[in-house]
């Protein structure tokens, strides 16, 4: 690698650990775009297998900033991680099978997708209390084990961690407030990206020298991304739709591009 690309690969590891900890998720859609058209990773699976792992590693670091501060909701984050896991491993298998060119074209459709239904207002108020246990396991099971799976599904598909799309849904099946649903999510990106990045890595699609990088850049920008998002706790609205937007911006750029 030349010394431009370590450098792109450290910038673009450190905008991926800094919007994973400031909005839970979002770093691993951001990894392939920037992985393809900023560090130049020619192969599409590639590019994937290599944000999978990269981007595990550095939700992991957010995870244990958000657990420290008591922002997790365990027992919610391992019901869905375990639909999701069952998801993901279809998914990855499945992608893996798809035209590289057709896979960045779906990708960003999804982003945009997305973008759009994070920019809907919020149908349910917010339930700070909310809680997992004998009572509410009738109402809350229904709802997380599909959205669990389908998010899964999504995410080894697309070799994403899928915090844009998980943050969203444990909020409509629980009501959880948008600070838990982040610190909450990044359980589940942990797990189901380290269940696609194995399959992608046993495949032979990942560059290791290049993940390396994004992780030590996402370090730091883990600890960005905490910091601003508990200084912009009040602001979550603006920070939630500025996301979206963004999503949605790169979004049509890749289909574009693809197209």
């Amino acid at each position: 690698m030349t010394a431009i690309q370590i450098a792109l690969a450290l910038l673009s590891g450190g905008v991926i650990g800094t919007v994973l900890g400031l909005v839970g998720g979002g770093g691993s859609i951001l990894a392939v775009p920037l992985l393809v058209y900023v560090v130049g990773i020619g192969s599409t699976h590639a590019a994937i297998g290599t944000a999978a792992v990269a981007v595990t590693a550095n939700a992991l670091a957010s995870l244990a900033g958000h657990a420290k501060g008591g922002m997790v909701k365990w027992p919610c984050a391992i019901v869905f991680a375990a639909a999701g896991i069952i998801g993901a491993a279809i998914g990855a298998e499945i992608g893996k099978s798809v035209d590289g060119t057709r896979l960045l074209m779906l990708f960003g459709l999804l982003m945009i997708g997305v973008g759009l239904s994070m920019l809907r207002g919020r149908r349910r108020a917010d339930d700070p209390d909310v809680r997992l246990s004998r009572g509410t396991a009738r109402v809350l099971l229904p709802r997380l084990v599909p959205l669990g799976l389908g998010v899964g599904l999504a995410a080894g598909f697309f070799g994403i961690g899928g915090g844009f799309l998980i943050v969203p849904a444990l909020i409509a099946a629980t009501a959880m407030p948008f600070a838990y649903a982040v610190g909450t999510s990044l359980v589940v990106v942990t797990a189901l990206g380290l269940t696609t990045a194995t399959s992608y890595a046993l495949s032979g699609y990942v560059d290791w020298p290049t993940t390396a990088l994004l992780v030590a850049g996402g370090i730091g920008g883990a600890v960005v991304g905490i910091v601003a998002g508990q200084r912009l706790s009040g602001h979550k609205t603006l920070m939630e739709r500025a996301f979206a937007v963004l999503v949605i911006a790169v979004g049509l750029y890749i289909a574009a591009g693809a197209i």
